[in-house]
Parts: structure tokens; sequence; C-alpha cells
């Protein structure tokens, strides 16, 4: 009676109604078996258990399907009365309501509710502890049913379940007997793992038992008892339950030998099953520039030779193989391949389409990777790391490969290449887990570096690209190594190959430049190899992540050349994707480090010069005005000409994309361009829109190339600012750099469309963009009109159109034609400090930078001839710009970084007139207050950096009282405790800078103060090189160039009181310091983020006048402190004067 009031309990409100009319017959039968299964009582009579039997097999046996009318709620009601009925004691039914719970939750894709999971949670539960082994393995994949996502509303349970005694810990454990078993209970343990997007994730201390458990699985060898197959099985879901943990359960790995022992099994499981390939790994992997330990077993030579390129001889064995199996096999690898998703993993943002062989247009949308673990085949078996979480397209069985149709040796190789794609998700999952620093310990272990002579390859995820005979396989690899890629710009940039280097060791730069020339051989090997379009795809991405990461201007010459020339033919590939993502690649080729001599090369190719022409899906080049006259619908054969053979042209480039977006495709598109609207004449959008963006970065960085095209830009930009099509719209505003055209119409009608404020915002951005000298040409009515709107947008209650209006006005701040109009200014400056009290965070990062910039202004106009400007800016505004700023640098960091720099120039800008009244010396000294706290505290480097940089520009104004003032001590304190002590070489690199800014001695305040000065900046230059973060190492030799300066400035200014700590300090570490003098003397100073290097004349020079200035200091008699550091400073010079073979004006010196 109990379930049938449970049932009838259950809502069954008219929004059922509908599906269940679409199939009535499959809704209707569930129903009628569910009514007779409902009407039944326990009993323990054999008609009885024999009616059960059937109601059981009839209800397995029905053809469910998604969209059968069956509620999920129902499901769950005829699961509790279905066990109500089933005593534990008799085994077969409970093996047989097993297998009805396993088959009902995953065929109808149900998730199990929480008012019915709790019993049946208890019954299984209970199952296995009563009942037979041999019922087990069907009870555990119930409970794994159960359980799919579901692990948050185990909580009762988990402690009996997961425990140190508990229930899977038992079955999973290497000791049991059963390989079937253990592996349902790996496959229970990863579905509890598995949580929902939104939804609570398990309990730590559970995630971490699990974790361990997994890990424990994957470190041990396969038993003997245990067939290949179900081994593949068991890692694909240790595999996936270490995903899932990593990503619904935000697990975080801060252990190295944690991380090391993942990372170690993963690797290894990268390369299960690949053909010619046997690794033995260590069982901790540690971080290391140096290459890892590579533990490969020798292969057979004939094996070596056709692994270079995927191997043909298995096409040839193929061939002679009966027709039925070739069909098949086909079958495989075209579902295979059209299971990947073209993914953006570049991280570009750009639009992307994404599709497959088999897939309808409304999967455009579905991201790949599912990497929170959502879609059905998780519950009952392994998921494809790659498939859709729409259960549309999920097997909803394990069993469903059928030995008769593949044979056991190709079923075999299709479990392999499933754990090669589990352990690369997994691995994807991880680098997204922990720090791109740490990640980058681990560099050597998955990158490819050139190999010695003689040697072989190390393996690597190229090993996969270039050798794994699964696509699938091949582009989880591509996007693994994408993720590594993005965001690398700042280790990569200590790469460096531009000149030989003849040494005994090989540097660290030249060892990253190795394998940045390797990872460019081994993508373009992989481009041509490549057959799939979905992993050619991945391959072109991949390309891109690495061009916009790497340092191009330190590496030697021919590597874009050799990417820009390879992928030309693929602009006009068939599919879509393959366009796209070329585009995008060359987008980056011109963005990065722009502008580049060699990528100018490149541009003024010939038109024709690498571009096919077979396939071509993309218009050809054509005189200037030719898409002017092409019609929107015939092909463009009689419109279209060809560029004169031999004809310079300025940037086929700008031409190419130009004909892209406003030209209609010359021949239909293969199926592969459904993401274009229905009956559209144009490419798809995607393909546009990225034409669009490579000619705003052509224009940003290439401008003189771009000024050929000027009024066809122009009129394309207004073309596209007319379409329907917002994203059109959007992106065509972006490549705005032809003003006097948009301003006529266009422009101010975006800017004034309030129904689409991100068309606002992205019109806002455009006005940025302008150069100086492009605005100070504009016709002066436009220039006000651009004036105004911004001034007037920064109004707007839409915080995209506030933060982009507020940007825009820092950027104008700047120009020189704006900066010494007063009123501008001032106006200016009141928009930003009403931005800067926005409830928006990225609006008052966007305020405080262009209070930045404001503030930069005024320092540029107080260093000009013209007294004006100063005099004429309102000191009331100063107070209140002071105030906000130090209201601004109590912000997040993102606003902070900006506040503390624009505090700096504002305490630089006063004039002696504003410090000498009352009201201004409150707000100095909490300026300056604000600055000190905030090189001290433990904020973002870069905040850090800015405050010291502000302080050395507080200390340029002499009309502050810097070493009288009480807060002068504190501010030498701050800066002398960073300059010893900071992790971030750059930020001492900047305190260093400031200590060196005073001009007069008694700027330094008492003798003490200067003797901590000049003690503090000795024991920087002794610890300069003591670092644990490799990629500081690279500013040492600044830091040091910066300390030198900073202490042969003291010693220009020392008073004769300061002699004795000076030549004190000088008895205990004068070998090291002099040292580091004659190293500095000897190179010069090297170029910093603190100004311009300066030759070794000038160094010299810089010594030079501490020894005179030394000389001429009136010391008392018998005080032997002047003579000491006078020796000290020219045996320094004796020691670079005989270095250089030059010993003639040193006893002239002397003399003096």
């Amino acid at each position: 009676m109990a379930a049938v009031q449970v049932a009838g309990s259950l809502p069954s409100g008219q929004p059922r109604e509908a599906p269940r009319e679409a199939i009535p017959e499959r809704g209707n039968a569930f129903r009628r078996l569910s009514a007779r299964l409902c009407a039944l009582r326990p009993d323990d009579s054999s008609s009885a258990r024999t009616e059960i039997h059937l109601l059981f097999d009839q209800l397995i046996s029905e053809n469910y399907s998604e969209g059968s009318g069956v509620a999920p709620e129902d499901v769950s009601a005829l699961l509790v009365q279905a066990c109500r009925l089933v005593p534990l004691n008799q085994n077969h039914l409970v093996s047989k309501v097993s297998q009805l719970i396993h088959h009902l939750l995953n065929r109808l894709q149900v998730i199990v509710d929480e008012q019915h999971l709790d019993f049946l949670l208890a019954y299984t539960i209970s199952a296995i502890h009563q009942c037979s082994s041999w019922t087990h393995m069907e009870i555990l994949q119930a409970l794994a049913a159960l359980v799919y996502c579901n692990g948050s509303k185990c909580q009762k349970y988990l402690p009996e379940l997961l425990g140190k005694t508990g229930l899977l810990m038992k079955l999973s454990d290497l000791a049991q007997s059963d390989p079937e078993v253990r592996r349902a209970a790996v496959h229970c343990m990863a579905n509890l793992c598995l949580s929902m997007p939104g939804q609570p994730y398990l309990e730590e201390p559970y995630q971490n038992i699990c974790f361990q458990a997994f890990l424990t699985i994957l470190q041990s060898p396969k038993s003997s008892d245990m067939d290949d197959i179900t081994f593949c099985m068991l890692l694909q879901n240790a595999l996936k339950g270490i995903q899932s943990l990593l990503n619904g359960g935000r697990m975080k790995l801060t252990q190295t030998d944690e991380l090391g022992a993942l990372l170690a099994v993963l690797k290894k499981f990268m390369f299960h099953g690949l053909p010619g390939l046997n690794i033995e790994m260590p069982t901790v992997l540690y971080p290391t520039p140096l290459p890892q330990y590579d533990g490969r077993t020798p292969i057979k030579p004939q094996q070596s030779e056709s692994s270079a390129s995927r191997p043909t001889l298995n096409k040839k064995k193929k061939s002679k193989v009966k027709p039925k199996k070739i069909q098949q096999g086909e079958e495989e690898e075209k579902e295979s391949s059209g299971e990947i998703e073209a993914a953006s993993v570049t991280g570009t943002g750009r639009v992307n389409l994404h599709e497959g062989n088999t897939w309808s247009p409304s999967s455009l949308g579905v991201q790949s990777l599912p990497l929170d673990g959502s879609g059905a085949a998780g519950k009952d078996g392994v998921s494809s790391p790659f498939s859709s979480s729409s259960w549309k397209r999920v097997s909803s069985s394990e069993s469903d490969y059928s030995d008769a149709e593949g044979g056991m040796q190709s079923k075999m190789r299709s479990y392999q290449a499933k754990v090669r794609q589990g352990a690369l998700v997994c691995f994807l999952s991880t680098i997204k887990s922990i720090e791109k620093k740490v990640l980058y310990g681990y560099w050597s272990a998955f990158i490819p570096d050139t190999p010695e002579l003689g040697s072989p390859q190390s393996v690597s995820l190229m090993t996969l690209t270039l050798k794994d005979p699964s696509p699938k396989t091949r582009a989880c690899a591509l996007q693994v190594l994408s993720a590594i890629l993005e965001g690398s710009k700042q280790f990569l940039s200590v790469a460096e190959d531009t000149s030989d280097h003849r040494r005994a060791f090989t540097p660290f730069s030249v060892m990253i430049a190795s394998s940045i020339r390797e990872l460019h051989r081994c993508l373009l090997l992989a481009l041509v190899a490549e057959s799939s379009s979905q992993t050619l795809t991945q391959i072109i991405k991949c390309l891109a992540n690495l061009v916009s990461n790497a340092p191009y201007n330190r590496l030697k010459l021919s590597l874009l050349t050799k990417v820009w020339n390879q992928i030309k033919p693929y602009i006009r590939h068939k599919d879509v994707n393959v366009r796209v993502s070329s585009l995008t690649l060359l987008g980056a080729i011109v963005s990065t480090h722009a502008p580049l001599p060699e990528v100018q090369l490149l541009l003024q190719q010939p038109c024709s010069s690498g571009l096919g022409n077979s396939n071509s899906a993309t218009p050809h080049l054509s005189p200037p005005d030719w898409w002017k006259k092409a019609p929107a619908g015939p092909s463009l054969e009689e419109t279209s000409v060809s560029s004169p053979k031999g004809s310079s042209e300025p940037c086929w480039l700008i031409r190419l994309c130009i004909s892209i977006v406003v030209l209609p495709k010359e021949d239909s598109c293969s199926g592969s361009d459904a993401g274009s609207a229905a009956g559209s004449a144009y490419e798809p959008s995607p393909m546009r829109l990225e034409a669009l963006q490579v000619l705003a970065l052509l224009a940003r960085g290439y401008f003189s190339m771009t000024q050929a095209y000027l009024m066809e830009l122009g009129e394309v930009i207004c073309k596209c600012m007319g379409e329907a099509d917002p994203s059109i719209q959007l992106h065509g505003a972006k490549v705005v750099m032809f003003w006097t055209m948009m301003l006529n119409g266009p422009l101010p009608r975006a800017l004034q469309n309030s129904e689409h404020p991100t068309l606002q915002a992205s019109a806002c951005d455009a006005l940025s963009s302008i150069l100086p000298e492009a605005f100070s040409s504009l016709p002066n009515d436009r220039q006000i009109l651009c004036i105004t709107v911004l001034l007037g947008l920064n109004d707007s209650k839409n915080r995209l159109v506030k933060a982009a209006t507020s940007r825009a006005l820092g950027v104008y701040v700047l120009f020189p034609c704006l900066r010494q109009d007063v009123i501008f200014v001032a106006d200016t400056a009141n928009a930003i400090l009403m931005s800067l009290e926005d409830k928006s965070l990225n609006v008052r990062a966007k305020a405080a930078w262009s209070l930045g910039n404001l503030t930069d202004t005024l320092i540029v106009n107080m260093e000009t001839p013209d007294p004006s400007f100063q005099e004429e800016f309102s000191g009331l505004l100063l107070l209140k710009m002071l105030r906000s700023a130090i209201e601004a640098s109590k912000d997040k960091d993102k606003v902070k970084s900006n506040a503390v720099r624009a505090l700096g120039n504002l305490l630089h800008f006063l004039q002696p007139s504003h410090i000498e009244k009352p009201t201004f010396a409150e707000i100095i000294e909490e300026s300056i207050q604000a600055l000190i706290s905030t090189v001290l505290t433990e904020a973002a480097m870069k905040v850090r950096w800015n405050a010291c940089y502000a302080m050395g520009n507080v200390f340029k104004n002499p009309a502050l009282p810097l070493g009288t003032a009480p807060w002068t001590s504190q501010a030498y304190s701050a800066l002398t405790s960073v300059v010893t002590s900071c992790k971030n070489f750059k930020v001492r690199i900047r305190s260093a800078a400031a200590l060196s800014v005073p001009g007069k001695r008694e700027q330094y305040g008492s003798v003490e103060q200067y003797a901590r000065i000049w003690n503090a900046l000795v024991t920087a230059l002794q610890k300069s090189e003591d670092t644990i973060d490799f990629l500081e190492f690279k500013y040492c030799a600044s830091l040091r160039t910066q300390i030198c300066e900073a202490l042969i400035h003291l010693l220009s200014l020392a008073s004769a009181s300061d002699l004795p700590c000076i030549k004190e300090i000088l008895e205990l570490n004068g070998n090291m310091v002099q040292s580091y003098i004659v190293q500095f003397l000897k190179s010069g100073a090297e170029g910093d983020d603190t100004g311009a290097p300066h030759s070794p004349q000038e160094t010299d020079q810089m010594v030079r006048m501490a020894l005179k200035h030394m000389g001429s200091i009136q010391a008392p008699a018998g005080d032997t402190a002047r003579r000491t550091i006078m020796g000290f400073l020219e045996e320094i010079l004796a020691i670079c004067f005989e270095s250089s073979g030059s010993q003639g004006a040193l006893p002239g010196l002397r003399n003096q």
C-alpha cells in the first residue's frame, strides 16, 4: 500500500501530458505495466515470484527512448515499489530488480529524486551485505545508476560506502577476487564524485579518500585474473573519477608529491596501448626545468620506421579484410571523428563554429569537453571524453560493441584509445585546477625538446598528435597542449636563441627556445599529415596559441614564415571550421609583437603565393572596387578579375579579409557550412567575424599597409554597421580606424542606440582606438562630437557602457592636442571621479586606469616651459582627486594598482602654492601613508611595483618636506624592506630606483637614516641571486645594476658624518660590493623597467663624480673613513682601466 501511496502522491500536472501523447504506445505500455506492479502486494508464493519475474522482464524488454512520455518521478516510484516486492533472501529476484534499476535509469536518463533515493540506496546497500556474491555485479550497477550526480544527497550513507571499512572501499580493493565486481565498485565511486553544475559536491574528506583510491588503482599493475578489456574499463572509471573530483568537486592539488604522482600515471596512460610504444614511468614526477626520466623500452626497427608518421601498413591490411569489416571500420572512424567539436581553446575569445559529420545544426552551441562530467554515459559506462552532454547520442550499454562485427583485436584497440582519451581529459582538468607557474615546472615532461644527434625523441603530447591512430585521441592531445600554451607568454618570454651559445652547459633560455622550435616543427608536420577536419581545426588552433605566446623577437627568423606558408592553402579548405581557425592563426601572427619585420615581408607577398584554388569557398581577390560591382547572388567569375601577374600587392591579407566580409560565396559549400544562415549568399558568420577581427589587428599593428585601403575599409565598415546581424555590427565597429566617414552617421547612431548597450560599448571602444595623429587631423566639429558623446555616455546606467566610456576618456586625455586644454582635462577628471564611485568593479578599474593616465598628463604639462596649465588647474579639483585616489587605494587590486600610480603623480604635481595651504597638509600626509601601506602590503606584485614607482615620483617634488617630515623615515623604511625581502625582483628594482631619486643629502634625513638605507642596499646586493622562482632569474642583472646605481648615487651625496658607517659596511662586504660595481661598470647598465640603459662611459662618469665628491669632503684630522672609501673607488676604476687597457687617466685623478 505504501508504494501505491508514494506513486499517487507524486505531482502529475498537465505539462507531462504533451510528451505522453507524442508517443502514446510506449508511454501507455510503461503505465500499464507500472499499474500492474503497483497492484501487487508482497507475497512469498512461487506464483507471485513468477509473476514478478515476468513483469520485470517485460519492463526491461520495453523499447524506451528519450521522449517516451515517462515522467522521472513515475520511474522512481516504480523502482521503489519493485524493491518493496522483492525480499532480500530471493537472490534471483534481487538480481532481476537490480537489472531493472540499472536499465530504466540509463535508458530513460533519469536522475533519482531525493524523495525516493533514500529508500533505494538503503535497499541496494543491504542487498550487497545479505545476498550471494554472484549478485554483487548487478547490484553495484544499480547502485552506480542511483548515485549518478547524487553524491551530495548520499551524505547519510557515505560512511557506510566510503569509510575505512566501507562497502565500496572493500569491493574496490586490490584484494577483491572478482575483477568485474572491483571494476563496478570503482564505477560507483566515480559516479559518487560526479556533480552537476550548481549542485553541492562531495565533502573534502571523502574527496581525498576517493582520490587516493583512484590513484592507487592507476598505480597498480594489471592483476593476472583480469582480462585486458576489464582492465581498460577499470582505468577509465578511475580516470573519470579523478576528472569529476577536479571539475565538479573543485579539488585542489596542493602537495607536490600528490600532483607528481597523478601526473606520472596520467603520462603513463596517455600512451596506453599505443602501437610500438611502451613506457615505464617513475611513481612521482617532480618539477624541474631539466628533461624528465623517460624509460621507454626499445621498439622493433620496422615499427620505428613506420611510426615517423601515422602508419600506412594498417590501411593495407584493412584492404584485405572482408567488405563488411571495412565498412564497420570506416563507420567507427567516422563516428570517432564526428564526435570531436572544434572547441575554442586558443583563449582568443572569438566565435567558433562547432559541428561534426553527423550532427544537426542544433548542436552548434554545445561546448566540447563536458568537464563537469555531465552526460548519460557516465552512469552506465565511461563516456567518451568529447561526447556531448545530450543523451540522444549515448549508448546505454557497455557491451554494445559486438565481437562478431569488429573482432577482439579491434575492440581492444577501441578500449585502449578510450583510456588514452580519458587520461588526456583528466590531464586537462588537472591543468585547470593548478596554477600555471606550478604547471610549468613539469614542462619538459610533456612538451618535446629538440633531440640530440643519435638519441630518440622523448615521448610527449606531440607523440600522440603525430602517431596515435585515433583522430579523437589526437584532438584530445592537442586540446591539452593548447591549455598548457594558453597564458604561457611570461614563461616563454625567457626563451632566446638569437645568438650562438657556446658554453659548457645549456642555458634555460636556450632550452625553452629549443622546445618552441620543436613545437613548431611537430605541429607543422601534424598539419600536413592530418586527414580529419575536426582534428585539423585543433592543430591550427594550437598553432595560434603557440604563436600568440612565443617571443619571436628573441628567436631566430623563419619560424613564422614556415607557419605562414603552410597555413595559406587552408584558408580555402572545404570545412568552415578549418577556414575560421586558419584566419585565427593569421590574426595571431599579425598581432604578435607587432610590427615584426618578418611579418611585414610576409604581408607583401603576392596574393596568389601559396593559395590553392581547389575546393575553394572563399572569393578570389580582384580590382580595388571589386566588391561594389559584385552582384549578391550569381558567381563572381564574371566580376572577379585576378591581379596582373607579377604585380606588387600592398597587402594581400587585407584584400582577402574584405572579400570574405562583403563578397558572396563562389560555390555552394559542403554540409560543414551549416552554420551560415539558410539561403545566405555570404560566408558563414564565424568566417566573416574572424575576417573583421584580422582587419582590426592589421589596422592596429600594420597601419602603414592598411593606408592603401582607407576608402575600401571605410565603406566595408559602414556596410557592416548597416547589417541586421548585431555581431557583424559589433565586430565592424572594432575595425573603425577611418573616422571622418564613420562620424558622419553610423557611429553616432551606434553610440546613441541605448537599446543595445553592448553595441554602444563597442562603439566607445572604437572611438578609443583612434590614433592621436588621426584625431588631431579630424575636423574640429568631429573632435567636439567625440568628446561630447563620451562625456555624455559617462552618465550611462549600463556598466558596460560606463566602463568603455571611462577607458576612452583615459585614452583621449593623453592626446597631445587635448592634454593642455585645462577645461577638457578638468571635465574628464570630474567624469572619472564619478565613475570611481561606481558599484561595478570593472567600471572602477577602468576609471582608476584613466585617472592614472590623467595624472600622467599633469606631469607632462608640468614639464613644459609654459606654466599656465599649472596656474589655471583648480586646487579644489586636485584635493578632490587626491581624496578619491586615497579611497581607491583601499579597493581591489585591479583598482589599487592605478590608484597608487595616480597618487604618486598628484603628489609630484603639487606646487609650492598648494603645499603651503593648511587644507593640503592633512591630505598629503594621508596620501603618503596610503602609499607606504601599499608598498608594505601583501598585494599583487603589480600593485606594489606601482606603489614603489609612485614613491619615487613623490621624491621628485622638491617642494615636499622630504627629510624633515615625520613620514620620511616611514617611507624609506618601507622601501628598504621591499628592496631586501620582496619575492618579486621587478618590485625590488623599482624600490631601489626610488631610493636613488632624492638629489640632495638633506632629503635622506639623519645620519642613522642614511646608514640604514646604505646597509639595506648592500644587503639587497648580497641577496640579489636568492630566489626559488626561476622566472625571477632573468631580472637578477637588472636588480644589481639598479642597486649599484643607488649605492654610487648615495656616495656622491654623502656628508662627513656618513663616512664612518659607509667604511664599516665596506670593511665587512667590500669585496662583494666591489665585484658587482666593477661588473656594472664593464657592462654598462642593462635595459630594465627603470628607464634607458647607460653606456659604459656614463657609468664610469658616475663613479668619477662620487670619487670627486669624496675628495671635496672636509673630514676631521685623523679620520681614515674618507681615505678608505676613496681607495675603494679608485681600486674599482683601476680594475676597469686595467681590463680595458687604458691606465693613463688614473694618476691624474689620484693627484686631483
